[in-house]
This record gives structure tokens, C-alpha cells and sequence, in this order.
């Protein structure tokens, strides 16, 4: 079994050795990263692979998985010319975050805690819960209150705990890292272990595979917490070190205009969130991220890859997800926001993604 690598912080370089149950910076209290950079493998040795992202295993930080259920490999199908669509809710869980739960649960199966802790304002929590389940580790999942019932619903089938927290999604991570400070607890969080950036990076490795070896000239992700956006910039990032792409495409990040502190603080030319950002109503509950802990990360990747920020309205979201349901594909509110910015010619030709997240029997139809 291939040694785990170290984690480091990227704010003040504080060093975490691998194996640790340590969530965050000890100085700082900030997200961690992972040193790791890995090569991928070049498109003709993928064949005859298995059929699920652990067939990038040259790119992950864990071998010889023993949890997979699957995960990975979601279709590509065309919504017009120039843009297409990625079915990640085609997933297990019926949400892209299985990318990165499955890493999660297979680094816990390694650790050995007597706990499985997550936050989540629904899919994450799903995700963890199932793969917890599938490896039979205890798992606690904090949610606010106001979670799609759904989503509570899946959770607790999978037999995690559920502690529904009072106030919105920034209360409930607060909760939850005080319990993750515990001893013997691992805090499967999606925002603060980097082994979930790996996990989600595979989205776009697989899009570079179906594509013939390629990417397409932007990129579009929605961005609350930024796991799907930051996973994107490192597989892109990998893909261009190994040479086996010539540019980088531009990301484009979305977020829903009711809560929008990334585009705000992009539109102010801030390296990092400005002001503070209430939280407001809206459809995308998925990315309605107050404070993400990576902000400045997120707009440093969307800075150097030429990209922008994009937002949403509610009406923008309505009718996105009633014209994917008119195309056959039905999508949860948060997980149309990227067509809802796009499919009225934003690219300006140029060829696109953007990702279909969530399910759309998690939160049902977006209703004025």
C-alpha cells in the first residue's frame, strides 16, 4: 500500500504529517493541502481500466481502494453546439460529492477513528453517510435546519446519525468543528480535507478522456465551498504539467446573486472575501456559502486560468432547471445554476461544460 503523502497549510506552511486525525492548520485553524503531484497517465494506457474514477490511479492519493461503489464515469451528453452537459447526478448517492466522499471514507477505513463527522447542507452529508455506511464506520452528520427532507431522509437510510442544527450552514460548520476537535473523531469535511479536492478533480480528467485527450475552452462550475472548482484546477494543472494538454481552459465559477461573496469580492478586484455577506434565501441551498474557507484559492484559480465569476437569479435558476426538465434531465435547483448562466450565450461560441450536480428527486421543483 502506497504511503500517504503530508499535508501542508497554504496560507502559512505549517506542516501536518500523514496520518494525522488533525483537521486544520494548528496555527492558523485554515483548510489544509496535500503534497502531492502526481503524473497522470497518458489516454491510451486508460484502456480496459476500470470502469469508475479509480481508474486515474496514477493521480490519487490512495491505492487499492476497498469502498468503490462505482463512482465516476458519468456520461456527456450534448445540450446544444457548443455546450455540453455532464450528468454527475448520475452518481450513487445521486450527486457529484461521491468524487470526494469516497476518498474520505477510504482514508477513515486507514485511520481507524472511532468517529466519521461531517457538515453538509445535504449531498456532502448524503455522501459521506453512504460510503460510511458501505464501510462500516459510525458516521454523525450535521445539517441546518431547513435541509431539503429529501436529503435528511437518504442520510438517515444510510444509518448515519443526524444532528440538526438551529441557525443556517455556517452554524452548523461551526458545530460540527467543535465536535471534530474531539479526540479520535475524523471530520470528513468536504471544505477542509484536501483529500476531497482529489476526488473531485476526476471530473475533469474524465472530461479530458472523453473528449479525445482534450478540454474544452471553458469550464463552468458552481462555486459555494469551491471543491468542484478547486478539484478542476488541480486536474488541469496536472494535465498541462505532464503535457498532455496545450492550454488551460478558463473556469467559470457560479454563484446564486442572492448570496454571492466570491463574485462580490471579484467584481472589487480582492484577493479574499470583502464585507460580510448575509444569508439570503434561494434555490441554489447548495452553494449559498456566506464565508467559504477557501476563498482565497478559489479566486486565485479562476484568476490564473483567465476565467470569471457569473451570477444567478432566482428566475435565471426556475427556468433553468423547467428547460433541462424539457430536455429530459432532471435536476436539482442548485445543480442547474450552471446552465442558467450559460444557455443564453455567455461563452460567446466558445465550447463549454457545465456540470449537472444533483439529482433533481433531492429538492423537487424550484417553485416562485
Amino acid at each position: 500500500m502506497t504511503p500517504l503523502p503530508d499535508c501542508f497549510c497554504p496560507t502559512d506552511g505549517t506542516r501536518v504529517p500523514a496520518g494525522s486525525l488533525a483537521w486544520c492548520c494548528p496555527v492558523c485553524r485554515g483548510p489544509l493541502d496535500l503534497d502531492f503531484a502526481p503524473t497522470p497517465a497518458p489516454l491510451k494506457s486508460l484502456a480496459g481500466r476500470v470502469n469508475s474514477l479509480w481508474r486515474y490511479a496514477e493521480c490519487l492519493p490512495l491505492s487499492a481502494p476497498t469502498l468503490s461503489l462505482g463512482e465516476g464515469r458519468t456520461p456527456l451528453v450534448p445540450l446544444r453546439d457548443d455546450i455540453s452537459a455532464k450528468l454527475d447526478f448520475l452518481m450513487p448517492t445521486l450527486s457529484f460529492k461521491d468524487r470526494g466522499a469516497v476518498l474520505l471514507a477510504e482514508l477513515a477505513l486507514r485511520l481507524k477513528p472511532r468517529q466519521v463527522l461531517a457538515d453538509s447542507s445535504g449531498n456532502a452529508g448524503t455522501a459521506i453517510a453512504a460510503y460510511c455506511a458501505r464501510a462500516a464506520l459510525p458516521c454523525t452528520v450535521y445539517v441546518p435546519e431547513g435541509t431539503s427532507s429529501k436529503k435528511l431522509e437518504q442520510i438517515e437510510a444510510h444509518g448515519a446519525r443526524l444532528r440538526v442544527v438551529e441557525g443556517d450552514r455556517e452554524a452548523t460548520a461551526q458545530a460540527a468543528r467543535e465536535a471534530a476537535d474531539e479526540e479520535g473523531v475524523f471530520y470528513a469535511s468536504h471544505v477542509f480535507n484536501p483529500y476531497f479536492l482529489h476526488g473531485t478533480k476526476t471530473y475533469v480528467h474524465e472530461l479530458w478522456e472523453d473528449l479525445g485527450g482534450r478540454l474544452p475552452d471553458v469550464v463552468v462550475v458552481p462555486v459555494g465551498n469551491g471543491t468542484l472548482l478547486l478539484g478542476a484546477a488541480l486536474a488541469i494543472a496536472e494535465l498541462h504539467g505532464a503535457g498532455l494538454i496545450d492550454r488551460r481552459p478558463a473556469l467559470y465559477a457560479v454563484q446564486s446573486a442572492a448570496v454571492a461573496p466570491l463574485a462580490h469580492a471579484w467584481s472589487a478586484g480582492a484577493d479574499d472575501l470583502v464585507g460580510v455577506t448575509p444569508m439570503a434565501p434561494t434555490f441554489a441551498e447548495g452553494i449559498a456559502i456566506p464565508r467559504p474557507p477557501r476563498a482565497r484559492q478559489i479566486l486565485r484559480a479562476v484568476r490564473e486560468s483567465g476565467g470569471t465569476f457569473l451570477t444567478v437569479t432566482e428566475d435565471q435558476i426556475r427556468h433553468a432547471q423547467m428547460d433541462l426538465a424539457s430536455r429530459g434531465l432532471y435536476v436539482e435547483s442548485t445543480g442547474v445554476a450552471c446552465w442558467a448562466a450559460v444557455r443564453e450565450g455567455v461563452l460567446g461560441g466558445r465550447s463549454g461544460v457545465v456540470p449537472l450536480c444533483g439529482a433533481g428527486v433531492k429538492t423537487g421543483l424550484a417553485r416562485a
